[in-house]
C-alpha cells in the first residue's frame, strides 16, 4: 500500500512553504516519514524562511514540537527562520503551554507568513 504523504513542501513566491495534509499528527511512522522529508529538504534547499502551515491540522502528538524545533535548529544555523500560518487555537494553545510560542512567530493565514518573508 502506498504511504499516504502528510506533508507538501513547495516555493510559494520565492518562499518554502511545508503545507501539513492531515487533520491529525500522531502515528510514529507518519512523524518520522514527515521529519525525514522536511530535514531532507532544509538540508537541500537551505531555505531563508520555512513556512509552517497547520490550517488542516485539528491534533497533533507532542512528537511535531519536536520535529519544529529540530527544524529551526537547523534553520538557525545559517541565518534561516521558521514561521508557522493556520493554527488554530486550541493547538496554539499548546505552544503557550510550553513557551513556544515566545520562540516561533504566528500568522493568521499563509498568505500574511509569506507576505512577510518576502518583507525581511
Amino acid at each position: 500500500m502506498a504511504e499516504k504523504v502528510s506533508v507538501e513542501i513547495t516555493f510559494q513566491d520565492g518562499v518554502a512553504v511545508a503545507v501539513f495534509k492531515a487533520v491529525s499528527l500522531s502515528s510514529p511512522e507518519e512523524i518520522a516519514a514527515i521529519s525525514k522529508q522536511i530535514g531532507g529538504f532544509v538540508e537541500d534547499k537551505h531555505p531563508a524562511y520555512l513556512v509552517f502551515d497547520f490550517g488542516e491540522v485539528k491534533f497533533f502528538s507532542s512528537q511535531v514540537l519536536g520535529i519544529l524545533l529540530d527544524i529551526r535548529g537547523k534553520m538557525n544555523s545559517y541565518g534561516g527562520q521558521v514561521v508557522i500560518s493556520s493554527i488554530n487555537p486550541q493547538l496554539y494553545r499548546v505552544f503557550k503551554i510550553t513557551n513556544l510560542d515566545k520562540i516561533f512567530r504566528f500568522f493568521p493565514d499563509k498568505q500574511s507568513a509569506i507576505r512577510a518573508a518576502r518583507a525581511n
